[in-house]
């Protein structure tokens, strides 16, 4: 993934929490990710980038596309 520019518009936090909050971010931009409780799927997903649980009563579907 290319380099992307992080502009903090404002932050009332930690300079550690902002880069966790960062990496985070940048991370999950990687990916792509439904949460619902009520939801139909049909995606296409690289082998081996394909997750659908649930935490509690909330599904999550995370996958890897392209």
């Amino acid at each position: 993934m290319a380099k992307i520019e992080v502009v903090i518009k404002h932050a009332d936090m930690s300079e550690d929490m902002i880069n966790i909050a960062i990496d985070s971010a940048t991370q999950a931009l990687q990916k792509h990710c439904i949460v619902g409780r009520n939801f139909g799927s049909y995606v296409t997903h690289e082998t081996n980038y394909f997750v659908y649980f649930y935490l509690g009563q909330v599904a999550i579907l995370l996958f890897k596309s392209g």
